[in-house]
């Protein structure tokens, strides 16, 4: 069974050199440049057990990452995406808390729910409860001066919906954002928390159950099984603690600037 080699890198970082230790280590062939001194791929035979570690010992200490995946699932067919600072620039409510006054309480909450260090669904409670009373009128504002998506975004969505893949996004966010961001860059699907709202203001409570973790692993398998695909078909990305699950299960999981 053919596999497939991929070394990726910061932009006019990866050589010649890191890519012929490499596909030497594993007897690859048939390489090619995805991007000139970003990105190569080869092809190999053996099995690919070994392989990455195999790849990952041949480059030392090179800043290079390493993706193995049998050729026939390389091109997948289903994207599941992170929102904030994945498919956007910005963290949405690390944001509204500048605007609200309290953005430095909310980024040291969001700094270590993303590292992991916290609960998720703990640490978003505590966010949303400092943006009480502000105006529900502020998330427009909020949206439409401040939130661009990340360079390449609706390129990387088009491309899979073009080759017959299904998009999501999935996002420990708010569907105020969700909805907008994904008719923005293309997705087909979206998930999202809701703020509570009363008399048009934040209560500072969340509606309903955490979309958090959980959630987004759930998502990446249904998807999958509404669609009859293996896991291996399917391309998660995200950036924070909260998605990690959802990127070991999926055949492709990308760790975007984490």
């Amino acid at each position: 069974m053919e596999n497939i080699l991929t070394l990726i890198a910061a932009p006019d970082t990866l050589t010649t050199d890191h890519v012929a230790a490499a596909t030497n280590a594993l007897g690859a062939h048939t390489g090619r440049w995805l991007g000139d001194g970003e990105a190569w791929e080869a092809l190999f035979a053996s099995g690919t057990l070994m392989a990455e570690a195999t790849a990952r010992k041949a480059l030392g200490s090179a800043k290079v990452d390493v993706v193995v995946q049998p050729a026939a699932e390389q091109r997948k067919r289903l994207l599941v995406a992170d929102m904030d600072f994945t498919i956007i620039e910005q963290e949405c409510l690390d944001v509204l808390a500048v605007r609200a006054g309290v953005g430095k309480e909310v980024a040291a909450l969001t700094r270590r729910a993303m590292a992991g260090e916290i609960d998720f669904a703990f640490a978003l409670a505590e966010r949303v409860e400092l943006l009480a009373g502000q105006p529900e009128s502020l998330l427009e504002k909020v949206y439409d001066a401040e939130i661009s998506l990340r360079p390449g975004a609706r390129t990387v969505v088009a491309t899979m919906r073009a080759s017959g893949a299904a998009t999501a996004l999935v996002s420990g966010g708010f569907r105020f954002f969700t909805e907008r961001v994904a008719a923005a860059a293309g997705f087909d699907e979206v998930n999202g928390n809701d703020f509570e709202i009363e008399r048009g203001f934040l209560t500072g409570r969340i509606d309903g159950p955490v979309a958090g973790a959980q959630a987004k692993l759930d998502m990446l398998k249904s998807l999958a099984a509404q669609r009859g695909m293996p896991l291996a078909a399917t391309l998660a990305v995200g950036d924070g603690a909260n998605d990690i699950p959802m990127i070991e299960a999926a055949g492709l999981g990308v760790a975007y600037h984490a």
